[in-house]
């Protein structure tokens, strides 16, 4: 059996993992696909958590769409995972959107690899932001 007809079938029956994992971003007038927030595990045995975005249009960026999704993201993420002490994600220097992202949700810069990544041939420095459980429910 394919992995998409396993997640066809997931969806259809509506077996989801929970807590969930991922959930897609969508105009509420249109039902239009903009994206998605995802979690995934850097260390389960340590409780840390990261997470992403992903908005499809470049055009949608800037409007705060991501800023009112991760905010739903985080609050839903710390509600279903009551273990957990601090969130992350992980970006590159040269993705100004996402550091000011970071930044609007009072993240902190925690780690900075230099000249980490590639991109169009170019170094750019790896960056990891995150906050900690307290530090959320004060910016609420």
């Amino acid at each position: 059996m394919s992995l998409s007809l396993v997640k066809l079938r997931k969806i259809h029956s509506s077996n989801f993992d929970n807590p969930r994992k991922i959930i897609v971003i969508a105009d509420l007038v249109s039902d239009k696909l903009i994206g998605v927030v995802n979690s995934y595990w850097e260390s389960q045995e340590t409780n840390w958590l990261n997470m992403g975005i992903g908005i499809y249009d470049d055009s949608l960026w800037g409007q705060g769409l991501g800023l009112e999704a991760m905010k739903l993201w985080i609050n839903y993420l710390f509600d279903a995972h009551s273990e957990i002490v601090r969130l992350g994600f992980m970006t590159w220097s040269g993705n100004e959107g996402m550091i000011k992202l970071g930044q609007k949700l009072g993240m902190k810069e925690e780690a900075r690899f230099r000249k980490a990544r590639i991109v169009n041939g170019e170094y750019f420095d790896s960056l990891g932001f995150g906050i900690l459980r307290e530090e959320w429910e004060r910016e609420l």
